[in-house]
C-alpha cells in the first residue's frame, strides 16, 4: 500500500513531524510519500487560511494521482491539518480515497467515548475546528476546545514550549468538562500522545496516527469510488487557467466515471 501524505502547511518543521509520527504509526507494509504545500502560510488558523490551503494540497494530489500514466501509484491520500483543508471537496479529484486528519481523530474518538474534547494550538483556530466538527453531525458530543492562549515562539517547537500546558488543558477537559476521550488537534502536535501516554486518565487520540490508521483502513476495504451522487467528480465543462496537472487529473477522474472531454471544452492555459 502506498499512502500520498499532504502537509497543507508550508512548514518544513512540521512536516517533518508528520512524517515521524506517520512511520511509527503506518504498517509495516506501507509506502509514505510525505509533501508539503507548494503555497500557503506556516501554520492555518482561519477558514481562508484553510482555502488558500486547499489549493495547494488539490495540486499535490493532482501531480501524483492525476492522469500522468508515469505519476506515482497511489493508493490513498491523507490531508495532514487540522481542520482537514479543502475536505470534502478533495474527496471528488481522484478515485482513491482522500481522508483528513480531523475526520479520522473524530471517528477515532468516537468509537472510544461518548463525549471528546479537542485541544488546539491557539483561541483563533478554535472557530474553524467547531464548525469541522458541526460539519460531522457530531456538535452534540464535543465536551470543549481547549487551547494555548499565549504566543507561539515557532511552529515548529509548539510540543516542547508547551508540553506542560497542554498537558494541563487536557486533564482540564477530562476533570472540568466530562471528556472521555482528548484529541491532540494538529500536525505540530504530532506525536505528543505518545509522550504523553498514561498522564492523561482517558483515550488520547493523535490525528496523524488517525489519519494514517484509518486510510489504511478504508483502502484494505475496497470500497471503489464514487461515480454518482454527492462525491462524483465534477461534470465536464469549459475550463481554462487550470494547473497542467490539476487539469489532467479533472479529465482522468471523469473519463473513470465514465464522461469525457467535450469537443468545445477549452484545455486550460489555452
Amino acid at each position: 500500500m502506498k499512502l500520498l501524505v499532504i502537509n497543507p502547511n508550508i512548514s518544513a518543521d512540521v512536516t517533518a513531524l508528520i512524517d515521524a509520527e506517520a512511520r511509527r504509526s503506518a504498517g509495516t507494509d506501507t509506502e509514505l510519500i510525505v509533501r508539503t504545500a507548494g503555497h500557503g502560510v506556516e501554520y492555518i488558523e482561519t477558514r481562508f487560511e484553510a482555502l488558500v490551503a486547499a489549493g495547494a494540497v488539490a495540486e499535490i494530489i493532482a501531480e501524483h494521482c492525476g492522469g500522468d500514466p508515469a505519476a506515482d501509484h497511489i493508493d490513498g491520500v491523507v490531508v495532514a491539518a487540522f481542520g482537514d483543508p479543502g475536505m470534502p471537496a478533495l474527496k471528488e479529484l481522484t478515485d482513491v480515497p482522500v481522508i483528513g486528519i480531523t475526520e479520522a481523530a473524530l471517528c477515532a474518538a468516537a468509537l472510544q467515548g461518548q463525549r471528546f474534547s479537542i485541544i488546539a494550538i491557539s483561541d483563533r483556530i478554535t472557530a474553524w475546528y467547531r464548525d469541522c466538527v458541526e460539519h460531522f453531525g457530531l456538535g452534540s458530543r464535543l465536551a470543549s476546545i481547549r487551547s494555548i492562549n499565549q504566543s507561539l515562539n515557532g511552529i515548529g517547537t509548539v510540543q516542547q514550549d508547551f508540553k506542560e500546558t497542554l498537558l494541563a488543558l487536557s486533564r482540564q477537559a477530562v476533570a472540568e468538562d466530562g471528556a472521555d476521550v482528548v484529541i491532540l488537534a494538529g500536525a505540530p502536535l504530532a506525536g505528543l500522545a505518545r509522550e504523553l501516554e498514561g498522564q492523561i486518565p482517558v483515550p488520547v487520540v493523535d490525528g496523524i496516527s488517525a489519519g494514517i490508521r484509518m486510510t489504511e483502513a478504508v483502502v484494505a476495504l475496497q470500497s471503489g469510488f464514487h461515480r454518482q451522487g454527492a462525491f462524483a467528480p465534477p461534470p465536464v465543462k469549459n475550463r481554462r487557467g487550470l494547473s497542467e496537472n490539476l487539469d489532467a487529473a479533472l479529465t482522468a477522474i471523469q473519463a473513470a466515471a465514465g464522461g469525457s472531454v467535450t469537443a468545445n471544452a477549452v484545455p486550460s492555459g489555452k
